[in-house]
Formats: C-alpha cells, sequence, structure tokens
C-alpha cells in the first residue's frame, strides 16, 4: 500500500486506509503479540483475505470486494 497526500487540511484521503487499519486492529489483533514479524504479516495476510473475501460491505451492494469485482 502506497499513502497519499492530497491538499493542505483535506483528511480525506486517508480515511479508508486509517477506517481498514483500525478495523485489523480491532478485529483480529487486540493485545496480541507475535514472536516473529513473519507471524504478523501471516496474520494481517490472513484477516486480509477474510475481509476481502466474506465481510459484506454495505456500499458495494452488501457483496464481498470479490463478489463486486
Amino acid at each position: 500500500m502506497q499513502s497519499s497526500m492530497s491538499r493542505k487540511g483535506n483528511c480525506w484521503d486517508n480515511a479508508p486506509t486509517g477506517s481498514l487499519w483500525g478495523s485489523l486492529k480491532r478485529a483480529r489483533i487486540p493485545g496480541q503479540r507475535f514472536a516473529t514479524r513473519r507471524e504478523a504479516m501471516d496474520e494481517v495476510i490472513d484477516w486480509l483475505s477474510a475481509y476481502n473475501h466474506g465481510r459484506l460491505h454495505s456500499p458495494l451492494n452488501y457483496a464481498s470486494p470479490m463478489q463486486f469485482e
């Protein structure tokens, strides 16, 4: 993922990314500690896979992102 910067005072560019990472932290890894960086990466990849294939999104007419695509 690559971050973007908008014009001064416009925070909406980062809102979707912030929402995604906030969801990850609340749903999957609250207070969890990982022995290795690889374990943490595997956990994030597992969560993203579940998020993209199974979670229904109201802006997508209650379809998962993969169904929508």
